[in-house]
């Protein structure tokens, strides 16, 4: 029997008061496969070992098939966990790591038909006499999932469970992964740091920073409209370019958005997304580009919809089937702060503290300060910026065929694609497309 999983308004807190994970609410349909993403320390894993019954609540409620099911012990949940670090007795084999929780749920039978049809679904008969320390990272992976699947769980719980693995050996369990869960019909748990593996396992992806849900949506969906610049640059790779513009809505002219030494002129007459846009005149925003928004501009003119702009070749990364172009064109990048790195939500906890002392507010304030915004756009304009440390140099990273020869210092005709652009606020909500549009699933 699979089983629903229902979280509201769930938060977990440890010293200080400092939330990892803050109102937290999921409802989970049985059967479903959602994946729980985010960066490091965003409290993805804190969400797993709460349903888990590893970690205790500290506030809100998790709901098992419509059940209360706060003060469960974790064997009473009828889940199976499957670990980052495979987590096997070394001193069993195979058939016996496997077996171990069978024998435990029931002491008088043989585990044996079960652990041999569990061996033969993953591949992997010829493994069970073996131990540990005599297989491969993706052997031991496999025994570990054979463990879990062997009980027959009502949820499969996934921490991480390919990270460990090297890229070729992570695409192909990936693929196996998704084949076994799909076939079992059981609602599946999945946590990743890994924005490639969401998209391509999960029914559903719900992106965490610093705690908190910033989006629930299919993988499709996430990409295509992302709710913030979060999301937005959280998603995708190579990832979204994120440029600082100005929006200029004369009466008696062409709206345009200004990149610094250029700018977008928005196609007339205005769609509806780009009427929104007036409201933000004399405003600095964020305007989002994905590599496949711009193209070269060859002999061909521009298509309907298109505007130019130029680029100065600064890096090329050629892929075999792709090239990555990164160009200076005289823009600005928005920083998105915590990409790679946690930033805890801080909220007081419930237990009353000592109010309006010196050391209270400072601490607070040094507190917040570590949180950081959404996303930076105050700092000082740089007349030559220069490259942050760990990006590669350019503000405009597009993606192209391996035909064309790019040298470094080249100017390069670039077409801007305006259906495909993003245009977010100061504080990194998107306001173009508009937030209450919806996916093109046509498209």
């Amino acid at each position: 029997m699979t089983r629903a999983i229902s979280l509201h308004d769930v938060s977990k807190a440890y010293t200080r008061g400092v939330r990892v994970v803050d109102r937290l609410s999921l409802d989970i349909a049985p059967g479903e496969f959602l994946v729980l993403l985010g960066p490091s320390g965003c409290g993805k894993s804190t969400v797993l070992r709460m349903i888990a019954g590893l970690e205790e609540i500290t506030e809100g409620q998790l709901l098992l098939d419509g059940e209360y099911s706060n003060n469960l012990l974790p064997a009473e949940r009828d889940m199976a966990m499957v670990f980052q670090n495979f987590a096997l007795y070394p001193n069993m084999t195979s058939r016996g790591n496997i077996g171990f929780p069978l024998r435990l749920e029931a002491p008088g039978e043989d585990p044996s038909p079960r652990v041999d049809a569990t061996a033969r679904m993953l591949g992997i008969e010829d493994l069970l006499d073996r131990y540990p320390g005599q297989l491969s990272g993706g052997e031991r992976q496999r025994v570990a999932m054979g463990r879990a699947i062997a009980r027959h769980p009502s949820a499969f719980l996934m921490d991480e469970p390919l990270s460990n693995l090297d890229a070729k050996l992570r695409n192909h369990l990936r693929a196996e992964i998704a084949a076994l869960t799909r076939e079992l019909g059981v609602t599946t748990v999945y946590v990743t740091h890994d924005q490639a593996e969401a998209m391509s396992l999960g029914d559903r992806v719900a992106v965490l920073r610093g705690g908190v849900l910033q989006q629930l949506d299919t993988p499709r969906s996430v990409y295509a409209l992302p709710r913030n610049v979060f999301v937005a640059a959280f998603i995708g790779t190579p990832r979204i370019n994120l440029l600082r513009g100005l929006v200029r809505a004369p009466l008696d002219g062409a709206m345009t958005i200004s990149l610094g030494k250029q700018y977008l002129r928005l196609p007339e007459p205005l769609c509806l997304d780009h009427q929104l846009l007036r409201v933000q005149q004399g405003r600095e925003v964020i305007v989002g580009l994905r590599s496949e928004a711009v193209r070269i501009a060859k002999a061909a003119s521009a298509r309907p919809g298109e505007v130019p702009i130029t680029g100065l070749v600064e890096y090329v990364e050629f892929q075999g089937h792709e090239v990555l172009v990164h160009f200076n064109t005289g823009s600005r990048p928005a920083l998105v702060p915590d990409l790679e790195a946690p930033r805890p939500a801080v909220h007081p906890t419930r237990r009353r503290r000592r109010e309006g002392t010196v050391l209270d507010r400072l601490r607070e304030r040094a507190v917040a300060l570590r949180a950081g915004p959404v996303v930076v756009l105050d700092e000082p304009a740089d007349p030559e910026p220069k490259p942050t440390e760990g990006r590669l140099p350019g503000d405009l990273v597009v993606r192209t065929t391996p035909d064309i020869d790019f040298r470094r210092g080249m100017h390069v005709p670039l077409l801007v694609d305006i259906a495909h652009l993003f245009v977010f606020d100061q504080h990194g909500e998107r306001i173009c497309p508009s937030p209450a549009r919806l996916p093109d699933l046509e498209e």
